[in-house]
C-alpha cells in the first residue's frame, strides 16, 4: 500500500510540474511533505534526506551570493560584449563558443557553478542580439552536463562513483573525456540543425554591436577587485578540494560569508538574491525521493536489473547504461549514482574475471547524459530554468523535455556504441 501512494504522490508532482498547474517549488514541497504526513517516512528520515544533501543546498547559497555580487560589478555585460564582438555578431557562432566555454569550464569546475556563470551571460547575449534565449540557455545547459562527465570534479555524481569505483582524477580523463568531446560535438551539430537556420541578425544590429565599448558595462571596480580574487580562491579551492580536505560547501559559503563582509553588504541586502524557489524545489524533492527509497522500490529495480543481465556482462553494462539515465531523469544523477553504485557492487562478482571497471563508465555516462533528459534530472537543469525565468527566460517543462530528449537519446546512443566498442 505504502509502495502504491508513494508512486502515486511521486507521479502527482510530475504532473502539477509538467503541466505547470503548481509552482515546482511547491510542487516537491508538498509531495515531500505528503510523504511525511502519510507515513511512508518519518520526520527524522525526511530530515535526514535533507541533512545528506546540505552540501548542495549551501554550495548553491554561497556561488549565489558570489554571482549576484559578481553580476554587480556589470562584468557579465562586459564579456557578453566581448564575445559577440569576437564571432562578429554571427548568432551560431556565439552559440558554438559559448557551448565550448561552458563544457570547459564544467569539466574542471562543478557544473552547477559553470552555468551559475554562464546563463547570465548568455541571456544578454541573446537580447542584445534581439534573439530567443532558449537555444542558447538549453544549449549551455546541455554543454555543461556533457562537460561534468569528462572529470571526476565536473560533477557531484562523479565523487559519487569515483569515491565507490576507487578511481582517480585520470581514470576519468582517459575514460569518459574522449566521449564527452564526441557528445559536445554531436550537440553542436544537432543545435544548428534544429536553430541554425533560423538564428538570423540585422547587419545593423551586427555592425552596432561592433560599435559597442565593452568597458563602459564595467560600474564597480572595487567590487569587481573583492569578488573577482575571492571567486578565484573559491575555484582555485574547488580545483584542490581533495588536497586540502575541504568540501566544496565549506568553500563555497566560506567565500561568499567573507565577500559579504569585504564589500559592507548588509545580510538582507544579500539574501533576497537568494533563489529560494530553486532550494525548496531541491528539499522538496530530496524527501520524495527518500520516501520511494524507504518504499523499496528502487532497491526492486536493482534485484530486477540482477536477474535480467543473468550473467550476460555486455548486456550488463547497457543496462547499466540505459537505466541509470532513466532513474536519473526521474529522480536526479545524484541520487541514481548512490543507489546504482550499491547494485553495482553486488553484481561484480558474478562477472569475475571481466572489465567489471566498465560498470562504473556506464554508470558514470548514463547518469550525466541521462542528466540532460529532464528538468529534474541535475541541479545544473534546476538552477539554469530558474536563472533563465528571474531573467524573463521561461522555460517550462515540456519546453526542456521536446529539447533534452533529442540530445539526451542521441548522446546515450553514442555512449553506448563507445562502451560496446572499448570495453566489450
Amino acid at each position: 500500500m505504502e509502495l502504491i501512494l508513494s508512486l502515486f504522490i511521486f507521479i502527482l508532482v510530475f504532473y502539477l510540474i509538467i503541466t505547470e498547474k503548481v509552482p515546482g517549488a511547491l510542487a516537491t514541497m508538498a509531495g515531500g511533505l505528503a510523504m511525511a504526513m502519510t507515513g511512508i517516512i518519518h520526520e527524522e528520515h525526511a530530515l535526514e534526506a535533507i541533512a545528506g544533501r546540505l552540501e548542495i543546498i549551501f554550495l548553491l547559497v554561497g556561488m549565489m551570493i558570489v554571482v549576484h555580487l559578481i553580476s554587480e560589478t556589470g562584468v557579465f555585460q562586459w564579456f557578453a560584449v566581448k564575445v559577440a564582438q569576437l564571432v562578429r555578431g554571427d548568432p551560431f557562432a556565439l552559440i558554438v563558443l559559448l557551448s565550448i566555454i561552458t563544457a570547459v569550464c564544467s569539466a574542471f569546475l562543478d557544473n552547477v557553478t559553470t552555468i551559475l556563470l554562464m546563463a547570465p551571460v548568455s541571456i544578454l547575449l541573446a537580447n542584445q542580439l534581439k534573439l530567443d534565449p532558449f537555444p542558447f540557455i538549453m544549449t549551455e545547459i546541455m554543454a555543461a552536463n556533457i562537460g561534468g562527465a569528462a572529470t571526476l570534479i565536473g560533477d557531484p555524481t562523479q565523487l559519487i562513483i569515483g569515491n565507490e569505483g576507487g578511481l582517480g582524477f585520470n581514470d576519468f580523463l582517459v575514460n569518459t573525456a574522449p566521449l564527452s568531446i564526441l557528445a559536445l560535438a554531436m550537440l553542436i551539430g544537432s543545435v544548428y540543425l534544429l536553430y541554425g537556420r533560423k538564428l538570423e541578425v540585422s547587419r545593423d544590429l551586427k555592425a552596432r554591436i561592433m560599435e559597442l565599448d565593452a568597458s563602459r558595462s564595467l560600474k564597480n571596480m572595487t567590487l569587481l577587485k573583492q569578488s573577482g580574487t575571492i571567486f578565484t580562491l573559491i575555484i582555485l579551492g574547488f580545483l584542490l578540494n581533495n588536497f586540502i580536505h575541504k568540501g566544496l560547501m565549506v568553500i563555497s559559503l566560506t567565500g561568499a560569508i567573507y565577500l559579504c563582509i569585504i564589500a559592507k553588504k548588509k545580510p538582507e541586502e544579500i539574501f533576497k538574491h537568494v533563489e529560494w524557489d530553486t532550494l525548496f524545489f531541491f528539499i522538496g524533492l530530496f524527501m520524495m525521493v527518500k520516501g520511494v527509497e524507504e518504499v523499496h522500490f528502487i532497491d526492486m529495480i536493482g534485484r530486477k536489473l540482477i536477474q535480467a543481465t543473468a550473467g550476460n556482462f555486455n548486456l550488463a553494462v547497457m543496462l547499466i547504461t540505459w537505466v541509470s539515465a532513466l532513474l536519473t531523469s526521474v529522480i536526479g544523477n545524484v541520487a541514481n549514482a548512490a543507489t546504482v553504485s550499491k547494485i553495482i557492487h553486488v553484481m561484480t562478482p558474478a562477472f569475475e574475471g571481466m572489465n567489471t571497471q566498465a560498470f562504473w563508465w556506464a554508470l558514470s555516462l548514463g547518469s550525466c547524459l541521462g542528466g540532460n533528459l529532464t528538468v529534474l534530472a541535475s541541479a545544473t537543469n534546476v538552477v539554469a530554468v530558474g536563472a533563465a525565468t528571474k531573467a524573463g527566460c521561461r522555460i517550462s517543462f515540456v519546453d526542456f523535455l521536446k529539447f533534452g530528449v533529442v540530445i539526451g537519446i542521441q548522446s546515450l546512443i553514442v555512449a553506448s556504441a563507445y562502451l560496446w566498442l572499448r570495453y566489450l
